[in-house]
């Protein structure tokens, strides 16, 4: 009998040793820590107060820091990543590099609220976190830990395989010619609409999801959200919330925009809401209903540069107070 536990623990040690020390996804989250990392770099290296974007992979392809940047008056960093990071794991890296005067932006996509804390846990973060970042795993809660540690698979073992080997063999990734880089400030370049034509046809059928109010504010992320808020209200960064851009015949309903308003305002944060709420025609977007064209993404980025530097000019009466860009820039 005392082979069975014996056989399990190896087990459990064997594929700890895989996963934390030896297999890898250098193509697939590869290109994800590396932009978690290269934000993080170039946060780390700016004096005095810097805006930082947070959300997901909103933030870098609606989103130019190089436009906004001029407007607001201040450095910027796109840090947006994918709808998939965990939002505790990218609060986690930033807190020690936001100080008092920063200000974080944040349209985060309406699925951030509500993920479960489950599929939140088992992103590809998780991985990421066993394998190349233990520093900060190590400081998350246990349920955080455990989860990194058993977040891999058979698939996971086997893609791990097929990805190394690829680099291995010099092998090219496609994708930046597919769809475009990044640049030093995190925005994503390049996705042009000549590019996107190929997505007209799917983004013409897509449907957008819309959670219902409840689930926003009740969402496992929401509070972990609310949880930020407090930590940045008390470490003197300004936090400012927003809305993501999305499609114009498919809007957030009212009561959906006012429960992701309340996650900030009830906070003591602000909220910054443009006409039109960032709503778009569906040929304005690339290649998601998240991800607004190269030219419509510079638009998008000139209401919101100028909408945030109002915002910023001067102390906010009664710490949430959304002031409107002005009514032109968000068409």
């Amino acid at each position: 009998m005392g082979r069975i536990p014996l056989a399990c623990g190896v087990s459990v040690l064997l594929y700890t040793v895989l996963f934390a020390f030896v297999f890898d996804r250098p193509l697939s989250l590869g290109a994800l820590r590396g932009r978690i990392e290269a934000g993080l770099t170039r946060g780390a290296a700016i004096d005095g107060p810097k805006l930082v974007i947070l959300a997901g992979s909103n933030g870098p392809y609606s989103h130019r820091c190089e436009t906004i940047e001029p407007l607001a008056g201040r450095p910027c960093i796109n840090a947006g990543i994918a709808v998939g990071i965990g939002l505790d794991y990218l609060f986690a890296r930033w807190k020690p590099l936001l100080h008092p005067g920063d200000i974080v932006y944040m349209p985060l996509e309406e699925a951030q609220y509500v993920r479960s804390r489950a599929t939140a846990e088992l992103g590809p973060d998780a991985t990421i976190l066993l394998r190349h970042d233990r520093g900060t795993l190590w400081t998350m809660p246990l349920h955080r830990r455990i989860a990194a540690l058993f977040a891999s698979d058979l698939r996971a073992g086997i893609m791990s395989l097929i990805e190394m080997a690829l680099v291995r063999a010099g092998f090219h990734d496609p994708r930046e010619a597919a769809t475009g880089s990044f640049n030093a400030r995190g925005d994503h370049v390049g996705h042009t609409q000549a590019l996107g034509s190929i997505s007209q046809v799917a983004l013409a059928a897509a449907r957008p999801f819309h959670p219902a109010a409840s689930e926003i504010r009740d969402g496992d992320c929401a509070f972990v959200v609310r949880d930020f808020l407090d930590w940045a209200k008390g470490h003197g960064v300004r936090v400012i919330g927003g809305l993501p851009t999305g499609f114009a015949d498919s809007p957030i309903e009212e009561d959906g925009v006012a429960a992701i308003r309340s996650i900030y305002r009830d906070a003591g944060a602000s909220f910054l809401e443009l006409p039109g709420r960032s709503r778009y025609p569906r040929t304005a977007f690339f290649d998601t209903p998240d991800h607004l064209n190269e030219a419509a993404q510079i638009r998008h980025s000139v209401a919101v540069g100028r909408a945030l530097a109002r915002m910023t000019a001067a102390p906010v009466a009664g710490g949430g107070e959304a002031i409107p860009a002005i009514a032109s820039a968000d068409r």
